[in-house]
């Protein structure tokens, strides 16, 4: 979906300074933006789907240069078989759908989350977009899906278990450093904004550990409405801010 003039226009103004680089989105409220038009909870994942494009190609304007977008939780299984399967094949008409778009644009896509659970049809989809855009480096676009954070940090510490065990790692050597080189996210950059739509304001085992010291924005805006220029207010703001990382202000 391609911006409209006023909104391109607009984002040729250059970017914040002081702009986060890394932006993490829980991208919340489709099932409501939907319920509240009369339709069924798929339909609004399917505008939200659309708005992704929108937001992906927003970033290099406004000199994002990581996003990473919260599509499906370790704990989503528990919703409806109708709802779980509806969003599963939406992922894969997504990737199918989206692959060369996000090839030209210079995307670099990869996925974070455990595949195991996720159907052999999906995983392929996953890794064929990943070798796709693996020298892309105009955007790096992460999606986390059968995500969450304490199952990442326990696959983590299982693998480095394992490293101590066999004698590759000594225990003195096990730090917060060696700890997040075992994360799905070692290869990124720690967010410095994590945006949450739709007014909820909690992070859902989202980048418990790699989020630290992030900022947070949480807007009343449904992911359906997330317009780029709504993603620009957001990461004007957070120009605006001062981080300090536990440090006293200079």
């Amino acid at each position: 979906m391609a911006l409209s003039k006023a909104t391109a226009k607009k984002m040729k103004t250059p970017p914040p300074a002081d702009g986060p680089k890394h932006v993490a989105i829980i991208m919340d409220g489709n099932g409501r933006w939907a319920t509240q038009r009369g339709k069924p909870r798929l339909f609004g994942h399917q505008a939200g789907a659309k708005r992704v494009r929108q937001t992906v190609s927003a970033c290099p304007d406004l000199g994002v240069k990581y996003l990473t977008i919260f599509a499906f939780s370790t704990e989503n299984w528990k919703r409806t078989q109708t709802e779980v399967s509806g969003l599963m094949a939406l992922f894969r008409r997504y990737i199918q759908r989206e692959a060369s778009y996000l090839q030209r644009l210079g995307a670099r896509v990869r996925f974070i989350g455990d595949r195991a659970k996720l159907d052999k049809k999906l995983q392929t989809l996953m890794q064929y977009l990943e070798d796709l855009t693996s020298d892309n480096d105009h955007v790096h676009l992460t999606i986390a899906l059968n995500y969450g954070s304490r199952d990442e940090v326990t696959r983590a510490t299982q693998r480095l278990a394992v490293e101590v065990a066999e004698g590759r790692l000594r225990p003195d050597q096990v730090d917060s450093e060696t700890l997040a080189t075992f994360l799905d996210t070692y290869v990124l950059p720690d967010p410095d904004l994590v945006i949450r739509t739709s007014g909820e304001a909690r992070i859902s085992n989202f980048l418990l550990w790699q989020s630290a010291y992030a900022e947070y924005e949480f807007i009343d805006t449904q992911w359906p409405d997330f317009t780029p220029d709504v993603f620009e207010a957001v990461v004007r703001r957070y120009g605006k801010r001062e981080r300090r990382f536990g440090a006293v202000p200079s």
